[in-house]
């Protein structure tokens, strides 16, 4: 009896216009692909990339095509059978082998094995397999009118499943393996281990085709997410055996946790609570919304999975939502988030609708569901599915009839929403099956009652940008328990604004307003949308083009920020965690365009990423600006006294307390006036895991009733731990387009200064003045800046002069208070003494143009320690 032997088909592949007798056969350049790839890399079609010749390949989508390869029949012994294995076919396919259909398709999300033994040629010939796709957008249009309302083995292991149980102290853990076998088979071995070395073994008999073997571990290595732990990941291996003979091995990679969400009575607040708990500590869940990073699925490598994680990862998002009108990722993203500690939280593919129940269609939707959760369930990084989603959204806007204390599935499927069988029942059933241990959601947003419900479950706030539309300053008003979705567009970063343009019009369409840079938005109403808010808040140009791009980002940049300072603010703690989650839309884009994404589709940074980075920082400070206004007697409306107030409070995500000094001073641009207030300045405690009020102050102006308070930003500086580093936290006066940011005058440019140094080990080696080089940093150096006046979203970009690649910063988009050098990190440069720097520096303010004769750049090592021991050094640290 030999061992399961898997054959890859991938070479040899044909493709062809399916309905035209004159098409002829064409070979694929790589495997797996997709037809507009092909279609591209042949010339047949253009880029649709490029202008707006997305138009033009439309065709593509409404025509049948086919692939084609052959392959021999590989050697069989004895009993052994010969599967074919397809593990993503897009939606309608029939499959043909020597002449005979083996299969036909309707679910792109459902894997498919045939037994085809009996069906390949035992001769010397060549088995010819076709696959021939349908036209899914004809077919769904078809489906829509007919349904108005609505491999080579002998044994293998088909599934190789786990459950772990960490107990309440985290002492001990038990790890209860399981395998399903098809075929025969005497024994399985299962082993687990952890970097090579061997934790236990045991090898268990088959009982009816199941084997199932116990592990008991004490002091286990616990998984945590980033910021909180570490990421040790297990093997898990099981080995098919008949006698002492291997027939088949299967390995997955697990982590040890305790998860679980909860949702408890708040002590001061109606409703519940909505927090992710991870081995027994609270986790404040902030990040992103996944989706498909490429249009072309195919273009996407485990090495661009690892990048997008990665790029979230050092942004401090905990957790990626993969939304559920995109695809059930590739295992490599779901590895990087093991390893890297993101939190993941996975829907089902069903989004924005009101999906059938026919028979047919619940057969293909279970069994999707049981293919795609048995593929997942083994990772640490999931700790949730959600059914779907917005659709009880929808089935709100529709009028749809849906009443919760209804739990009647039968009564569902005669309902105006009978999808609700499909979340509410079937996904119910599977996730109880097979993956009990995991919160299964109904659906996002959901809360048992209405889906805007602030008080339950989870959240879409759409409110700005969409829906009502509400200034983003007020997100302190619409905040809910876990905020899973809100957003604010912005254009892509300038290199990947060129992406948009057809070499052909790219003199006559580059420009803001362009019928190019519109088509490359395909969000409804977004002219008028961005155009709101922008005048809204920004003092915006059109031109230079580039400066409207930069305005764009720093708008939706200070979006984000007062989204995640509000809603931090309400991380107050056991039995008051009113908001416990904040996940902007989106992580991504799949091709070049202007969307809410917070990193373009070439993997570039917005300063909206920035921001998230910087507010998810373990120590935050977060402040709100209120005025209130009172006529000084009952009989005026002439004489009005008017107060501003800043409320000051911090974000503590470290486990431990912290006695951290904040010191309070203020600047008013029209005068430049650099004010230190001692009598504000003080150490607070923090408590730990979660946000302490400091305090509330008057702003602190020279004269009384003279309105300097709405020219005045306020700075809460910040000092860390260790009393190296501080850290400013400003507030500036909104809207942000009434601000003076040049002085009153509004004619001078602040003067910029810039020192380059090189990298070391670490702060405070530096001042000791050892300075030892750590080879490791090569092509790091740290970034000072230094100005005369405040600048407000600060965006460096700079490269060597005889390096065409752009360095990449640890931090962009910040904000630079006078008198006190700021510090931040770049990595990709040259480190030789004589390297030679190109710097360009936007602020807001500086109305597009480049600072370059504005700026001075010092390369000195002796300037940096000179400012440390001067104790003015500030950039960004994690307490």
């Amino acid at each position: 009896m030999g061992a399961k032997r898997r054959y890859d088909l991938k070479r040899g592949w044909h493709f062809r216009q399916h309905d035209d007798p004159k098409s002829k056969y064409l070979p694929t350049q790589e495997f797996p692909t997709e037809i507009h790839r092909d279609l591209l890399k042949r010339g047949i079609i253009v880029d649709p990339f490029r202008g707006k010749r997305e138009e033009d390949v439309q065709w593509v989508a409404e025509v049948p095509w086919i692939y084609r390869t052959t392959f021999s029949t590989p050697q069989t012994v004895g009993g052994e059978r010969v599967i074919l294995a397809f593990d993503g076919l897009d939606t309608y396919a029939q499959v043909v082998l020597n002449g005979r259909t083996i299969l036909q398709t309707e679910n792109m999300f459902l894997p498919q094995r045939v037994d085809v033994t009996d069906l390949v040629s035992l001769l010397d010939e060549e088995n010819v397999l076709e696959i021939i796709f349908e036209s899914a957008l004809l077919k769904g249009k078809k489906f829509v009118e007919e349904q108005p309302n609505h491999q080579v083995y002998y044994s293998q292991i088909v599934d190789l499943a786990f459950t772990v149980d960490v107990s309440d102290s985290l002492d001990t853990a038990a790890i209860c393996a399981s395998v399903s076998v098809d075929g025969e088979a005497s024994r399985v071995k299962f082993e687990i281990s952890i970097n090579d070395a061997l934790v236990g073994t045991e090898t268990v008999n088959i009982n009816n085709e199941q084997a199932q073997a116990t592990f008991r571990t004490y002091k286990p290595k616990l998984w945590y997410p980033r910021s909180y732990g570490q990421q040790p990941l297990y093997l898990l291996t099981a080995t098919l055996l008949d006698d002492e003979a291997v027939l088949d091995i299967v390995s997955k990679r697990i982590g040890i946790r305790k998860a679980k969400l909860v949702q408890h009575k708040l002590d001061s607040s109606p409703g519940s609570s909505f927090i992710f708990e991870i081995n027994n500590v609270p986790i404040f869940c902030g990040g992103s919304n996944w989706i498909p990073a490429d249009s072309f699925l195919t273009r996407l490598t485990p090495s661009k999975y690892r990048d997008w994680v990665e790029m979230a990862s050092e942004g401090n998002q905990r957790m990626l939502r993969v939304w559920g009108g995109g695809i059930y990722e590739d295992d490599a993203f779901y590895d990087a988030c093991d390893e890297m500690g993101v939190l993941v939280w996975q829907d089902f593919m069903f989004a924005c609708g009101n999906y059938p129940v026919h028979s047919e269609f619940l057969r293909t939707v279970e069994c999707e569901a049981v293919a795609n959760v048995k593929r997942l369930r083994h990772h640490p990084s999931i700790v949730i599915f959600a059914g779907n989603n917005e659709d009880y959204q929808y089935a709100e806007s529709e009028g749809l009839y849906y009443d919760p204390t209804d739990k009647c599935p039968e009564s569902w499927l005669r309902s105006t929403f009978p999808a609700r069988y499909i979340y509410e029942k079937l996904l119910k059933d599977v996730m109880s099956d097979l993956l009990p241990d995991t919160y299964y959601h109904f659906g996002s947003p959901y809360s048992e009652t209405e889906t805007t419900d602030p008080c339950r479950g989870d959240l879409h706030q759409w409110n700005v940008w969409h829906g009502s539309q509400e200034r983003y300053q007020d997100f302190d008003r619409l905040s809910g328990r876990f905020v899973s979705e809100f957003g604010m567009q912005a254009l892509p970063n300038w290199e990947t604004v060129q992406e948009f343009f057809d070499p052909e019009d790219v003199d006559a369409e580059k420009y803001a307003q362009s019928s190019t840079v519109s088509f490359h938005n395909k969000a409804a109403g977004h002219d008028r949308r961005l155009g709101i808010y922008l005048t809204e808040n920004i003092r915006y140009n059109f031109e230079p083009f580039e400066y409207y791009v930069y305005c764009t980002q720093v708008m939706q940049a200070d979006c984000v920020t007062s989204a995640f300072s509000a809603w931090k603010r309400n991380w107050k703690g056991p039995g008051n965690e009113q908001c416990a989650g904040a996940l902007v839309w989106q992580t991504n884009d799949c091709w070049p365009s202007t969307s809410w994404a917070i990193s373009d589709y070439s993997l570039r940074p917005k300063l909206a990423y920035y921001a998230v980075k910087r507010q998810m920082e373990q120590v935050t400070l977060g402040m709100k600006r209120t005025i209130t206004r009172f006529p000084t007697h009952k009989y005026t409306h002439a004489h009005v006294k008017t107060v501003y107030k800043i409320e000051l409070w911090a974000c503590n995500f470290d486990l431990q307390d912290h006695d951290l000094p904040i010191t309070i001073s203020t600047i008013h641009l029209d005068t430049g006036i650099h004010h230190h207030h001692e009598h504000l300045s003080r150490t607070h405690t923090l408590a730990p895991n979660r946000t302490t009020e400091l305090m509330s102050f008057e702003i602190p102006v020279l004269q009384q009733d003279v309105a300097e308070e709405p020219q005045t930003i306020v700075c809460a500086t910040l000092e860390g731990p260790s009393h190296s580093t501080k850290r400013d936290f400003i507030d500036w006066p909104q809207p942000l387009k009434y601000l003076h940011l040049n002085g009153a005058s509004g004619q001078e440019s602040p003067r910029i200064r810039l020192a380059l140094s090189l990298p070391w080990e670490s702060l405070d080696e530096v001042k000791s003045g050892l300075c030892p080089q750590n080879k490791s940093l090569e092509g790091v150096r740290w970034l000072n800046i230094k100005t005369d006046f405040p600048l407000k979203a600060v965006n460096v970009e700079c490269k060597a002069f005889d390096n065409a690649k752009a360095a990449a910063l640890e931090e962009n988009g910040f904000d630079v208070m006078p008198g006190r050098w700021r510090q931040v990190r770049v990595n990709g440069l040259d480190a030789s003494p004589d390297a030679r720097f190109d710097f360009r520096i936007t602020h807001l303010g500086s109305r597009g143009k480049a600072e370059f004769e504005r700026v001075e750049v010092i390369s000195s090592m002796v300037l940096l320690l000179k400012m440390y021991r001067q104790g003015d050094v500030s950039g960004g640290c994690v307490f």
